[in-house]
């Protein structure tokens, strides 16, 4: 944004003018210097501006719906915001954990590769104790997981996986599946450390305990459907099908008002034209149907339904018995 002067720097310009203290063609040559920002090309920056940005739209959606899944098997309040969605190196992310840790290595099907879901300790222990009972409150030392507490958060990281898949629905039919837990990030060496990843940052509030929680997207894993992480992508599809679907609601809104004929046909006969000529009044005609015999029903051209013929509040209606299975045939 501009700087905006005051009006006694204005005057203090305007007297610099006059007097000769300051060129104006110098400022004019100030202004045409381009400018230069630094570029690291040992790190390049494979993620563009509306792919993080689709990335952040994704996991908004799943931030609230693990709020809402942990609020529910933990019978506590629980509430998971987007942080940030940065652009990070592999070697980076790793370096920055702390020990212990919990990392779920989570397969990307049908991608290759996989992804990590990075709980911090203070997080996991609130979890293992609102599920052994406990008031799900952090220990005042850090200490390594038990078999028994990697075994519960693996079951709660399994849960976990069908929320994810939703949060991708929009971009990939998705299939996670947990792979293995780790509590040591140098044991977690999925790709090179330069390699670009994306950082989704969680802040996680179980109960009373605050932490966070990451999720680690390798660039190498997501490049295949990287174009379907554009924002003109995303919009543009997420713009169609609400166009569609107002047009089958449109469409079904008209369908059901739209008036069609009706006629329930008694039977038929065959007479000669002479016959019909000396026709008067009291005559019977003898049709091909019997009195107590379905007759057909049909909507405009087309043969639909089967009914018995009676009355209604004294007047002519018919009964329908049956649905005619051949599929509008006459």
């Amino acid at each position: 944004m501009a700087e905006v002067l005051s009006q006694r720097e204005i005057d203090e310009l305007l007297e610099a003018f006059m007097t000769g203290e300051v060129n104006i063609n110098d400022i004019k040559e100030e202004t045409r210097e381009k400018k230069i920002s630094v570029y690291d090309f040992r790190r390049p920056k494979k993620f563009a501006k509306d792919q993080l940005r689709t990335l952040q739209i994704i996991h908004e959606n799943l931030a609230r719906l693990m709020g809402s899944y942990f609020s529910g098997i933990l019978r506590t309040y629980c509430q998971i915001e987007l942080v940030s969605v940065e652009p990070q190196t592999y070697g980076e992310f790793i370096n920055s954990l702390p020990a212990p840790v919990v990392l779920g290595i989570i397969e990307f099907k049908p991608l290759k590769g996989s992804i990590i879901l990075e709980f911090s300790p203070n997080v996991v222990y609130a979890i293992i104790d609102r599920m052994l009972g406990g008031l799900g409150l952090a220990p005042e030392r850090v200490r390594d997981f038990t078999e028994i507490e990697i075994v519960l958060i693996e079951r709660i990281i399994r849960q976990l996986l069908p929320i994810m898949s939703s949060s991708w629905a929009n971009v990939i039919n998705a299939e996670f599946m947990l792979e293995g837990i780790e509590t040591n990030a140098q044991f977690a060496q999925l790709i090179s450390p330069n390699e670009s990843i994306a950082i989704i940052t969680l802040d996680t509030h179980i109960g009373e305990v605050q932490g966070m929680m990451n999720i680690c997207i390798p660039y190498l894993v997501i490049e295949p459907i990287i174009p379907q992480l554009s924002s003109k992508h995303w919009f543009s599809t997420k713009l169609a099908e609400e166009n569609e679907l107002k047009h089958y609601e449109l469409l079904a809104s008209q369908i059901e008002t739209t008036r069609v004929e009706v006629k329930a046909v008694l039977g038929q006969t065959t007479v000669t034209i002479r016959d019909l000529l000396e026709l008067q009044k009291g005559d019977v005609i003898k049709l091909d149907k019997k009195v107590d015999e379905d007759i057909a029903l049909y909507v405009g051209d087309v043969k639909k339904f089967l009914g018995i013929v009676g009355l209604k509040k004294n007047s002519l209606a018919v009964q329908i018995t049956s649905i005619c299975e051949e599929g509008g045939k006459v």
